[in-house]
C-alpha cells in the first residue's frame, strides 16, 4: 500500500511537464523513487541530465498541493493509488518500458495468476456476443482472470461470462475511475468492482476522450497472458490491442466468424498472420498453461489445503471416471454431464498437480501417485 505523501509524490511527477511514463520512470530508477525527486537538490537533479526547466517543474510547491488534492478525490470514492514500485502492480505490465507510473484501482486484488484480454466489436453479432461470454465465463472457471475495457458488446459481454462463473474481472478504462462509459454499464462496473477490479490511468473525472484509447489498449494487452480478439473489423481499435500484446512478446488469438462479414476480417486478418486460431476456451488455456503451472506448483497435490479433489464434485467426478483407464476429455465431458468450462478446467487443474496425465488423442488417465485418491482403485 502507498502512503500519503509517497502517493502524492507520485501524482506531481507524472504532473510535471515534460515528465512523461517513460522519463519519470527513469527519474524514478535514478534516484530511487518519487519522494527522492522531491527532496533532491537542483544540482543533483541536473547532474543526471534534467534540464533547467526540468528541475523547475520538478520542484513545483504547487504542483504537490494539486497532487494532494487528486491523491484526496482518489480517497474519497473508495479508490486506491497502486505505483509502479507497489506489489500489486500488475506484473508483466511492468515489464513496459512506457508502463504508467501509477495506476488508479476500485475493486479486489486481482493482479496475482493468469489473465487474459478479451476484445473486439462494439456492435456486436449475437454470435459474438456468445462467444465472448463463453470465454469469458471458461477462462474464469479455469482461475484466469478475465481483462476487457467495459465498453459495449464485446467487451461487456466477456465481463458477464466471468461474472457469471464468480471468477474474477478487470475493466481497464479510457476515462477516469469515477466516469463509467457506456452510461448504461454502471450497474456492471458496480458488479465488476464486488468481484473484480476498475483500473484506470486517469485522474479522476477524465472524459472518455478518443485519444485515451490507443493508451488504455497498451495497458490491456501489456498486463495479460494474451489477448483474444472477437469480432473486429479491418480498421479496428481491437487490431491495435493485438499489435500490442505481440509487439510485448504476449500471445494473440483470434474467433474466426463468417468469410463474409466486415466484423469479422480483422480477427482473419489476425489467423492469416500467425495469430492462434480459437475453436473453444481449450485452445487458449494451452496456450497459458505455463503461467496456470507457475500457480499451481506451490500446492501440487493439495487443493485449498485438502487432499485432492476433495470437496470438489466435478475434480472426484473425473477422478472416477478415469479410475477404469484412460478416457477422452470428449468422453469425460459428455459422460459428467457438467458445463464444459468447468470440466476442462478441472481437467486442466488435475493435471497441473500432477493427478492426471494427458496421452496422445487428447486422452487422460490416473498418475501412479494419485490413483486412489478418494478411494479409486
Amino acid at each position: 500500500m502507498v502512503g500519503v505523501d509517497e502517493a502524492v509524490a507520485w501524482v506531481a511527477l507524472r504532473a510535471a511537464p515534460g515528465v512523461g511514463d517513460v522519463t519519470g520512470r527513469k527519474l524514478v530508477e535514478h534516484c530511487g523513487g518519487p519522494l527522492a525527486i522531491r527532496n533532491a537538490t537542483r544540482d543533483q537533479l541536473t547532474a543526471i541530465g534534467c534540464s533547467p526547466d526540468l528541475v523547475d517543474a520538478l520542484g513545483d510547491s504547487r504542483a504537490l498541493d494539486d497532487a494532494r488534492v487528486e491523491v484526496e478525490r482518489i480517497t474519497a470514492i473508495g479508490a486506491r493509488l497502486v505505483a509502479l514500485d507497489d506489489p500489486e502492480y500488475p506484473p508483466l505490465l511492468r515489464e513496459l518500458h512506457d508502463a504508467p507510473l501509477y495506476l488508479v484501482a476500485k475493486g479486489v486484488r486481482l493482479f496475482e495468476g493468469p489473465a487474459v484480454a478479451i476484445v473486439g466489436a462494439r456492435r456486436a453479432t449475437a454470435y459474438g456476443l456468445e462467444v465472448a461470454r463463453q470465454l469469458g465465463e471458461g477462462l474464469a472457471h479455469a482461475g484466469v482472470t478475465v481483462v476487457s475495457g467495459l465498453a459495449r458488446g464485446i467487451d461487456g459481454a466477456a465481463h458477464e461470462g466471468a461474472l457469471a462463473a464468480r471468477g474474477g474481472t478487470i475493466a481497464v478504462l479510457g476515462s477516469g475511475i469515477d466516469v463509467i462509459y457506456p452510461r448504461e454499464h454502471r450497474g456492471l462496473a458496480e458488479r465488476v468492482v464486488a468481484a473484480g477490479t476498475l483500473l484506470s490511468e486517469r485522474a479522476i473525472g477524465a472524459a472518455p476522450l478518443a485519444a485515451n484509447f490507443p493508451a488504455r489498449n497498451r495497458i490491456l494487452a501489456g498486463m495479460t497472458q494474451g489477448t483474444v480478439v472477437i469480432e473486429a473489423a479491418e480498421r479496428s481499435g481491437s487490431l491495435i490491442t493485438a499489435r500490442l500484446a505481440n509487439e510485448s512478446g504476449r500471445e494473440v488469438y483470434a474467433v474466426p466468424g463468417r468469410i463474409d462479414s466486415p466484423l469479422s476480417f480483422g480477427a482473419h486478418l489476425l489467423i492469416r498472420d500467425g495469430a492462434t486460431l480459437v475453436r473453444g476456451v481449450e485452445d487458449v488455456l494451452e496456450q497459458i498453461a505455463p503461467a496456470l503451472r507457475a500457480r499451481a506448483v506451490r500446492t501440487v497435490g493439495t487443493i485449498d489445503g485438502r487432499d485432492l479433489g476433495e470437496g470438489n464434485p466435478a475434480d472426484m467426478e473425473i477422478l472416477e471416471l478415469l479410475a477404469g483407464g484412460a478416457v477422452s476429455v470428449d468422453e469425460l465431458i459428455r459422460n459428467s454431464g457438467r458445463p464444459v468450462p468447468e470440466i476442462l478446467a478441472s481437467v486442466l487443474d488435475l493435471e497441473l498437480r500432477g493427478a492426471i496425465r494427458q496421452l496422445p488423442g487428447r486422452q487422460f488417465q490416473l498418475t501412479g501417485r494419485f490413483a486412489g485418491v478418494g478411494g479409486l482403485q
